[in-house]
């Protein structure tokens, strides 16, 4: 199966360190069309989430994902790793690049990482058809920076 990677940027008026921190934080649930919901259920020493479960919604369907943060570099990349059932899903990640006077161009990238188990799951889960899935999250990645440029910058 090819690996399949899809990516897309915004420019907003904050640092990068605020970007980071708002990610970082999950408060992607507040901008995603499909993510509605986390829940952490291990943070490292300082507080950060390590691993957490994502709600996601399409339509009438509902599924979960296991999550795991694979990076946290701050005002630099926040990544983490998606499975299904123990199966890889998807590889997450946000990257912060601080701009001229206090601004931020953040990138938000989604790696497919799916098998066929997880390619199968996923069309049962969403009832979409998972080859449409870089068109779904690409549609989606624009409506989530643009919340977040939106809920930043007010």
């Amino acid at each position: 199966m090819v690996t399949e990677q899809v990516s897309e940027d915004v420019e907003i008026a904050v640092s990068a360190q605020s970007a980071f921190d708002a990610v970082a934080a999950l408060r992607f649930v507040r901008w995603s069309p499909e993510c509605f919901a986390v829940w952490v259920w291990r943070r490292d020493r300082d507080g950060h989430p390590v691993r957490f479960v994502g709600w996601n919604r399409r339509g009438p369907f509902v599924w979960f994902t296991t999550c795991t943060v694979v990076a946290s570099t701050p005002a630099e990349e926040f990544s983490f790793d998606v499975t299904t059932f123990g199966m890889p899903v998807a590889r997450w990640t946000y990257r912060f690049a601080a701009l001229p006077g206090d601004g931020a161009r953040v990138t938000e990238e989604w790696t497919d990482r799916r098998g066929r188990g997880a390619w199968i799951l996923g069309r049962v889960f969403t009832g979409r058809a998972t080859k449409h899935r870089p068109e779904v999250n690409r549609e989606g990645m624009r409506a989530t920076l643009q919340r977040l440029k939106q809920e930043l910058e007010g």
